[in-house]
């Protein structure tokens, strides 16, 4: 059979067609913004836009053309060094903090370079050996789902970044739809006993989803939605921000030090009335739509004053096994998080917000990270991070599942991160 003929035809075809889709929608979050706005790194850990728009294509030239097709040439080979992000093993890189200073390559040049990219992957999708496409097809995969965690990071870092402006200006100029009403928040209760845990089947999953391993949970109970905007204001109303015993040590010190007051992008606008910046510009807080941009500190003291805590990624994940992988995504163009619709169980457990659990980062039973450049993916970074479960309103739709785990540090906040609160019965 060669290349082009049969099922493998088919495949690489319905390959080729996602790898234009995934590529198609990255470059269409860049639309709305200009060359000035592509270029501006607000803070160390966030990245300007054209840098994600490059370094998204230089992981397919680094992992998969330079490596696996015979006479490929680079764009730029300079680029591997201004794009490479953390890939110890594929040498020195731009120092993180001082993307921002990467004025050239300009817009332009990063769309040619992009193109230049596309051009050599459909053709090699098409016309790689039958043996290299075995090896390809997994880095492939991986390929677009790491682009597709980028175009999430391309929204929360530009939303930081035109926070920075005095002048509130929106990434969309359309009008968000209205916020409806969220129901009364009702309690889920979960049996106890042995569930098993991570990644199953034969779909793609990122290496820190397995192995798929059992775990013994003691009964519990889950929020039926994510804490509202409402009842986040009544945290702030009763001292929540001044009251030293609701907080974790470290976060009691990030209060003090930041002078933290409320959740990020929140301004008190006069007596008792608050607004937030959205990527709609700033508008007045909505009291239903789920709390979001705080860090983990902020949802364990809020939990702490609620009279519960926060999950664990296995309780969550037990919880959401058999919903449907359905809510607010990327491509509603909402882009912020919508109120909970009403119903019985679990609401919002998928999009609009990523939910922090009371769960460490760290590696499954068994793990063991991907061969190659690749294995600097995920493991390296076990350490000192807390997980967040289900996605959010600039998560693309398609890239979720039940085993996903995000992660960042306990102080983070300009992610779309809220809280889902827990309770021993």
């Amino acid at each position: 059979m060669n290349a082009r003929s049969g099922i493998d035809g088919a495949l690489r075809e319905a390959i080729a067609a996602r790898y234009r889709a995934v590529r198609a929608l990255t470059q269409q979050l860049a639309e709305p913004l200009s060359a000035e706005d592509q270029g501006l790194q607000s803070m160390p850990d966030a990245s300007p836009t054209k840098w994600h728009l490059a370094h998204t294509s230089w992981f397919f030239e680094a992992l998969i053309l330079g490596p696996l097709q015979p006479g490929y040439t680079p764009f730029d080979a300079r680029f591997h060094f201004l794009f490479n992000s953390y890939y110890e093993s594929l040498g020195p890189r731009q120092p993180r903090p001082q993307r921002g200073l990467i004025s050239r390559p300009g817009c332009d040049e990063i769309r040619r370079y992009r193109a230049h990219v596309d051009a050599a992957m459909q053709c090699f999708i098409a016309g790689c050996d039958a043996a290299v496409w075995e090896g390809a097809r997994p880095l492939v995969e991986l390929g677009l789902n790491h682009e597709q965690q980028h175009q999430e990071l391309i929204l929360t870092d530009i939303k930081h970044a035109l926070s920075m402006n005095a002048f509130d200006p929106a990434y969309l100029t359309i009008a968000p739809p209205a916020a409806g009403s969220a129901p009364a928040l009702a309690w889920c209760d979960f049996p106890s006993g042995q569930v098993m845990i991570g990644h199953d089947g034969a779909d793609f999953a990122f290496d820190n989803e397995g192995p798929r391993h059992a775990v013994l949970l003691s009964p519990y109970r889950l929020a039926s939605r994510p804490v509202t905007c409402g009842e986040y204001l009544d945290f702030i109303a009763d001292g929540g921000y001044a009251r030293a015993g609701l907080w974790l040590s470290d976060g009691w010190a990030q209060v003090c030090e930041q002078g933290w007051q409320a959740p990020l992008y929140w301004r008190r606008e006069g007596a008792g009335e608050w607004s937030q910046f959205t990527l709609h510009g700033r508008r007045p807080v909505a009291t239903d739509e789920p709390v979001c941009h705080v860090s983990f500190y902020e949802a364990a003291a809020y939990a702490a004053w609620a009279d519960a805590r926060l999950p664990t990624e296995q309780e969550w994940e037990a919880a959401v096994a058999g919903l449907p992988v359905a809510g607010h995504w990327l491509e509603a163009a909402a882009l912020q998080p919508r109120p909970a619709p009403a119903g019985p169980g679990l609401q919002q457990a998928f999009g609009d917000v990523w939910e922090w659990t009371r769960s460490a980062y760290d590696p499954y039973p068994g793990f063991r990270p991907l061969p190659g450049a690749a294995a600097e993916y995920n493991g390296k970074f076990m350490v000192g991070q807390l997980v967040l479960r289900g996605g959010s309103c600039a998560s693309p739709s398609g890239h979720l599942r039940a085993s996903y785990r995000n992660f960042f540090p306990p102080a983070a906040r300009w992610q779309f991160s809220g809280i889902r609160l827990a309770r021993d019965p």
